[in-house]
């Protein structure tokens, strides 16, 4: 259905900018103090959008549709999800006292490594799914595989959202002005 393509491509419009947010604050904040390598900052937005592009693949291709594709958006989203939270929290380690308190990396620490957890269950049991019936309305309990990766898909997800709102503080420091530019090419 339209309204679930809708639905991803918000959340990875929103993904996308706040993980730009989060590499020009880290970025600027670098310019003062040189705690964090410029190239992790780097890598670590990079992985964050490919893992934004496995959510445009998902929201692109229905899983009752073409399953394979969407399973593929997915594991590159989840996958590619977790480590950007990873580096970002090893980031944030870095830039402790001038961009990040020790008590807010360690949250964001917890997330990550729960978030790490759950992805390597979640991506074996979703090997064994049977994935010759996709419809959640015809799961029968013979099915623990569906149930469990299921379950760690949404401890990622919520790992995700939760580790976003762990920004806000830092976003509410500074105000990020985008001045787009127009080329003119002969």
């Amino acid at each position: 259905p339209i309204h679930s393509c809708l639905y991803f491509s918000i959340h990875t419009f929103s993904g996308v900018a706040t993980m730009y947010t989060r590499y020009k604050f880290v970025e600027k904040l670098n310019e003062a103090t040189h705690t964090v390598n410029p190239r992790l900052n780097h890598i670590t937005f990079y992985v964050g959008l490919i893992g934004c592009m496995g959510m445009c693949v998902v929201a692109s291709f229905q899983e009752t549709v073409i399953t394979s594709v969407h399973d593929i958006g997915a594991l590159i989203a989840f996958l590619f999800g977790v480590i950007y939270i990873l580096l970002q929290s090893i980031v944030s380690y870095m830039s402790v006292p001038h961009g990040s308190s020790l008590p807010l990396c360690r949250v964001r620490m917890v997330i990550s490594i729960i978030s790490v957890v759950a992805v390597f269950p979640m991506i074996i049991c979703a090997i064994y799914v049977n994935h010759s019936d996709p419809h959640w309305e015809s799961y029968k309990e013979e099915d623990p595989y569906r149930m469990a990766s299921a379950v760690c898909e949404w401890i990622v997800a919520f790992g995700f959202i939760f580790y976003f709102l762990t920004y806000i503080k830092e976003f509410q420091t500074f105000t990020l002005i985008w001045k787009p530019e127009i080329l003119l090419f002969p």
